[in-house]
């Protein structure tokens, strides 16, 4: 039986809902669905190339691919709840000369990770995986579908590129530029409406981490949900007389190599992000930083699965809030090299 509800027309700049408050601090937020810029993206791409096609297992709703199914169904594939089958379909067309976009739960991705594995990355094969419903803001349905560990898995295969977008427009960016990428990608997306950080002149690139707010004292590290809620954890500080640098690294693996650069600007480094502390950002962080002996303080989840409630609840419970954020930036300041 499908676990998908009907998908809304193609919004408008991924107009969506959100579990999140709509204004925070006086201010307004505006929120937009990072999957819907995936499915709007791939509908230029397709347009423009008709070699690229769409994979999925029984989700085209829930992933944004019906719109691509409505449009090029000559080009579409569904293999129902098959996600190894579909991993080694998507192997098998780029062999013959397709560029394959295949998307599914990021829980369900992990299904399938053997032929990941053996028949995509072992082969260096120019698959893009699309993962919706990643990290903890899939809310109600639970630690069986809230993915904390998909960017270490990903992230320690040989020649998977690994991407964690931090709004709608970086989405769209990325997923433009990737389709151009000779090798594999692992692209993490939610299912909730996140707040918008950049506009429509954003410009996305591969494995470059880009300083969005300007510090000296302490950088923090983000990806995804959490570099909204580390430059209002920046504000907090700032009201402290802390000035703090916030550095967005949407590309996990490779890692660039200035946030180097970046973290010795201050001496003092937070990674914060949507999934466990062990081998996601902060584990990668950890190992490129260890070297420099610039103290790390990792915010994310601490070796724990999910569980089920309200997204904003469990960000709340798990630490990944701007006071929380804000108090490792504190922590960290007060450590000696």
């Amino acid at each position: 039986m499908s676990m998908e509800t009907p998908p809304p027309a193609p919004p408008r700049h991924g107009e969506g809902s959100s579990p999140f408050p709509r204004r925070e601090g006086g201010q307004g937020v505006r929120f937009l669905e990072t999957r819907n810029a995936f499915g709007e993206a791939l509908l230029e791409l397709a347009a423009q190339d008709k070699d690229i096609v769409a994979l999925t297992a029984d989700l085209p709703g829930s992933t944004r691919l019906s719109w691509f199914k409505e449009k090029f169904p000559e080009r579409f594939f569904d293999f129902g709840v098959a996600e190894a089958n579909m991993m080694s379909a998507a192997a098998g067309l780029a062999l013959s000369g397709k560029k394959p976009f295949v998307s599914t739960f990021a829980i369900f991705v992990e299904k399938a990770f053997e032929q990941i594995r053996q028949t995509i990355a072992y082969n260096n094969l120019p698959v893009k995986i699309v993962a919706t419903h990643g990290g903890i803001t899939v809310g109600e349905d639970g630690a069986s579908h809230q993915t904390v560990e998909d960017i270490a898995v990903m992230r320690a295969l040989p020649n998977m590129t690994v991407i964690v977008p931090a709004d709608y427009y970086e989405t769209k960016s990325a997923i433009l530029a990737i389709a151009s990428h000779p090798g594999p990608c692992y692209v993490r997306l939610a299912r909730a409406a996140f707040p918008v950080v950049f506009d429509e002149e954003y410009s996305f690139e591969l494995g470059r981490a880009r300083v969005v707010r300007a510090g000296t004292d302490v950088t923090i590290f983000a990806c995804g949900l959490m570099l909204f809620y580390s430059l209002r954890a920046a504000e907090l500080l700032e009201r402290e007389g802390i000035s703090a640098q916030v550095v967005n690294v949407s590309t996990i693996k490779p890692l660039d190599p200035n946030v180097i650069t970046y973290a010795k600007i201050t001496g003092r480094a937070v990674s914060v992000e949507e999934h466990s502390v062990i081998g996601g950002l902060g584990g990668a962080l950890a190992e490129a930083l260890c070297e420099h002996a610039i103290p790390l303080v990792r915010v994310g989840i601490q070796d724990k699965f999910g569980q089920s409630g309200k997204p904003e609840q469990l960000l709340a419970h798990y630490g990944l809030t701007p006071e929380k954020i804000a108090e490792a930036a504190r922590r960290v300041l007060a450590r000696s090299t």
